[in-house]
C-alpha cells in the first residue's frame, strides 16, 4: 500500500508526502522521462542540479534491448540509471498507441519491472484513443480492469500504477476508476490524455480528469501521463493531479524548441532571449542559436526543465497561500483553449464545491468572468437561498460599495431599514448580501474592481432577483424612498448572530444553539462580536479573520442532543477516544464514521460510537478522503471534554 499523506491543500488540489521503498517526494511533482538509450540530461543532473527526486524511465524499451535488460537485471534500475531516487516504470502501453501492438504479456512485463527494482511499475493497459466509439471503449477498460487485477497479485512490494482508461466518455472514466478504488493499486494514472493536450483540447481534457477524480480513492495519488508542459500544470494540479511527466523537455529541445509558462517558442523565431534561468543567463540569443547542435539541445532541455521547475514552486506556494484558483485564472489567458478548459469547469462546481474550504487566509482576487466559476460563488449561492431567514417582509436595496464590511459604509443607513421594518439587503457582484451576513467569507474578504463587467452586472441583478422572489418580499424599495417614520424595536447583534449561524450550520442547528438568554461579549477595539452566550453557557465565538463561528463544547452538546448523528459529526473508534477526549487531533486511521456534507474547514464535532461528545474542530477532509485515507489528521481538535485537556 502506498505510503502518501495530505500535508496542505486548497480545494482538490493538494500538496502531499508520497513515500516508497527508495524515498519521499513532497507533490505536486514532474516526473521527467529518461529514455535508457538517449541521456540528454543524465539522471544524476536531474536530482543534483534540479532537485528532482523521482523520474520514469519505460521498462518496455529496456527489456527490448539486449543490453539494457542484462544490465537492469544484473544490477537494477536504480544503479543502471545512476538514480538513487523514486523511479517508475511505463509499460509500453504508449508504444502500442504510437507503433502498433507490443510482442509481450501483461505478466511479462510486471514481473520485469518487479525483477529489476522499479519502486512504482505500470500495467500494460490499453490506451483509448479519442476518436475510439464508445463500444470499443468499453472493451479496453474491462480488458484493462483485468489485466490491473492480474497485476495485483503480482507486484509484490512494487507499487503498482492502475492506469484509469475511457477515452473522452466522462460515464466510462468514472465507472474504470470506482472499479479501480476497490483494488490494491497504489497510484491512480489518467491514461490516454496526450492526444488531447496535443491538439488543445482542455475543455474535454477537463471532462476526462474531472470524471476519474470523481470515482478515485482520494487517498491515493494521481498522475496525469504524459502532462509536463508549465503552462498545463497549474490548470492540471486544480483538478487534484498530483503527478505529472513528460519528455517533451527533452523532445522540445531536439526542435530549438524553448518552454515557457505561456507557451512554446521556436529558437529561429525568437526575438529577444528574456529568460535569467541558470541554462540561459550566460547567452544572448546570437550565442544560444551558434552553439553547436548538441550542445544547444542540452542548454535548451535545461532551460526547459527550470521553466518547469520554477512553476512547480509557483503552484506549491499558491496552494499553501491557498490561491490556487487564481493563478489559474492568470495561466489560463494565455490561449484561447485554455480559457475553454477554464470555463468547463462550471459543469463540476457541485463536485468541486464538495472540497473547497468553507474560508480561506487572505482576500479573493476577481481576474474576470471566469471567477465566478469558483465553487465559492456556488456555495454563497446556495445557502443564502437555503439558510437565511429574512428579517422582515419589505427589503431595502443599497448598492455595492469599495468599503468593506457594507456595515461601515452604511451603518446609520441600515439602522433606519430596520428600525421602518426593512431588511437591508446590498447588491454586490456575490448577487444580494444581506446585512447581517456582511462580515461572513468571502463577502468581506473579496476584492472586485469598480468598473463591473457586463456579466458581473447581469449576474447580480439576476440573483438578486431570484433571491427577492424566493422569500416573498412584499415591498423592495431604495433606500432614498423609505420614510423615516416608524421606530420598531431590534437586536442588531442577535440578528447577526443568528443569520452566520444558520448560513454556517443550518436553520435546525440554529434554533438548538439559541436558546434563552442571549448575551454577546464584543471587541473593545471595534465593537464586533466576539463570543455568543445561550443561558449562561459559552456556545459559540466569532472568528474576526472570515466572520464565522467556533464551536465551543457546549455548543456542541446542543447541536448532538437536537440533530440527529452524522450530522456535523466525526465518530472515532475506541482506542481514539481518550485522547481526542484530552484535546489531541483525530487521525484519520481511527475515524469509524462521518457527516458525508463535510467540507474542508467544518467546524465539527468529534464523537465516540455511541454519539458521545468528545471534543470539537475543524475538518481537514471530506468524508470520503477521512474514510479513504490511512494516515493524516482528520478533524484537527480545538479542545476536548476531559478535565485533562
Amino acid at each position: 500500500m502506498v505510503n502518501f499523506e495530505l500535508l496542505k491543500r486548497d480545494g482538490l488540489a493538494r500538496i502531499c508526502q508520497l513515500t516508497t521503498k527508495s524515498g519521499s517526494i513532497e507533490t505536486p511533482a514532474l516526473l521527467p522521462v529518461i529514455n535508457p538509450k538517449i541521456n540528454t540530461i543524465t539522471p544524476r543532473e536531474l536530482k543534483e542540479d534540479f532537485g528532482f527526486g523521482a523520474l520514469i524511465t519505460n521498462s518496455y524499451i529496456i527489456k527490448k534491448h539486449q543490453d539494457l535488460n542484462q544490465q537492469a537485471l544484473a544490477e537494477g534500475l536504480h544503479k543502471m540509471l545512476d538514480f538513487d531516487g523514486i523511479i517508475m516504470t511505463d509499460s509500453g502501453t504508449f508504444q502500442s498507441y504510437m507503433y502498433g501492438e507490443v510482442d509481450l504479456t501483461n505478466p511479462e512485463i510486471v514481473e520485469f519491472q518487479k525483477n529489476i527494482g522499479t519502486d512504482i511499475g505500470t500495467v500494460l493497459d490499453i490506451f483509448t484513443e479519442p476518436g475510439w466509439s464508445e463500444e470499443k471503449t468499453k472493451w479496453a477498460i474491462e480488458e484493462t480492469l483485468v489485466r490491473t487485477e492480474e497485476a495485483c497479485k503480482l507486484k509484490g512490494d512494487m507499487l503498482i500504477n492502475g492506469v484509469i482508461q475511457g477515452s473522452v466518455y466522462p460515464e466510462l472514466r468514472t465507472y474504470c476508476a470506482e472499479k479501480m478504488a476497490t483494488m490494491d493499486i497504489d497510484v491512480h494514472p489518467i491514461g490516454g490524455v496526450v492526444p488531447l493536450m496535443e491538439q488543445y483540447r482542455y475543455a474535454e481534457l477537463v471532462d476526462v480528469v474531472m470524471s476519474s477524480k470523481m470515482g478515485i480513492n482520494p487517498s491515493r495519488p494521481v498522475h496525469l501521463f504524459g502532462a509536463g508542459h508549465p503552462m498545463v500544470l497549474a490548470f492540471a494540479a486544480l483538478m487534484g493531479c498530483d503527478l505529472f511527466d513528460s519528455a517533451s523537455y527533452a523532445k522540445f529541445a531536439r526542435d530549438d524548441r524553448m518552454m515557457f509558462i505561456d507557451g512554446t517558442s521556436r529558437l529561429k523565431e525568437m526575438e529577444t532571449l528574456d529568460c535569467n534561468c541558470p541554462a540561459c543567463k550566460d547567452h544572448t540569443l546570437e550565442s544560444l542559436r551558434n552553439l553547436e547542435k548538441k550542445e544547444r539541445e542540452k542548454v535548451i532541455a535545461r532551460h526547459n526543465l527550470y521553466q518547469i521547475t520554477k512553476e512547480l514552486e509557483t503552484i506549491k506556494r499558491y496552494i499553501r497561500e491557498e490561491r490556487l484558483w487564481e493563478l489559474v485564472e492568470i495561466r489560463c489567458r494565455a490561449h484561447p483553449a485554455m480559457l475553454n478548459g477554464l470555463r468547463r469547469f462550471e459543469e463540476y462546481i457541485g463536485f468541486m464545491e464538495l472540497h473547497d474550504p468553507i474560508s480561506r487566509n487572505g482576500a479573493m482576487f476577481y481576474t474576470g468572468p471566469e471567477t465566478y466559476n469558483r465553487p465559492v460563488f456556488e456555495r454563497y449561492h446556495s445557502r443564502i437561498m437555503n439558510r437565511y431567514v429574512p428579517y422582515s417582509d419589505r427589503a431595502v436595496l443599497f448598492s455595492d460599495s469599495p468599503g468593506k464590511p457594507y456595515s461601515r459604509s452604511y451603518s446609520e443607513e441600515f439602522h433606519i431599514a430596520r428600525k421602518n421594518g426593512y431588511t437591508p439587503v446590498v447588491v454586490t457582484p456575490f448577487g444580494p448580501v444581506p446585512a447581517e451576513l456582511d462580515e461572513v467569507y468571502p463577502l468581506s474578504q473579496s476584492l472586485f474592481p469598480m468598473n463591473t463587467d457586463r456579466e458581473t452586472e447581469e449576474r447580480s441583478l439576476s440573483l438578486t432577483m431570484e433571491f427577492l422572489d424566493k422569500y416573498g418580499f412584499k415591498e423592495t424599495v431604495k433606500f432614498e424612498n423609505i420614510e423615516d417614520t416608524e421606530s420598531m424595536e431590534y437586536d442588531g447583534d442577535l440578528l447577526r448572530a443568528k443569520a452566520v449561524s444558520s448560513y454556517q450550520f443550518g436553520i435546525p442547528a440554529t434554533k438548538a444553539l439559541f436558546r434563552g438568554k442571549i448575551e454577546f461579549v464584543k471587541s473593545r477595539s471595534n465593537d464586533r462580536i466576539r463570543n455568543v452566550i445561550s443561558d449562561g453557557e459559552h456556545i459559540l465565538s466569532m472568528r474576526a479573520g472570515d466572520g464565522l463561528y467556533t464551536l465551543k463544547q457546549e455548543g456542541a452538546v446542543r447541536i448532538a442532543e437536537s440533530i440527529p448523528s452524522p450530522f456535523m459529526r466525526v465518530a472515532v473508534n475506541d482506542d481514539s477516544v481518550p485522547y481526542v477526549s484530552k484535546g489531541r487531533n483525530a487521525f484519520c486511521q481511527f475515524v469509524i464514521g462521518c457527516d458525508p456534507g463535510l467540507r474542508p474547514m467544518d467546524e465539527v464535532i468529534v464523537t465516540d460510537r455511541n454519539d458521545k461528545v468528545l471534543a470539537t474542530g475543524r475538518a481537514m477532509m471530506t468524508m470520503k478522503e477521512i474514510m479513504s485515507f490511512k494516515r493524516g489528521i482528520a478533524v484537527k481538535v480545538r479542545s476536548g471534554t476531559s478535565d485533562e485537556a
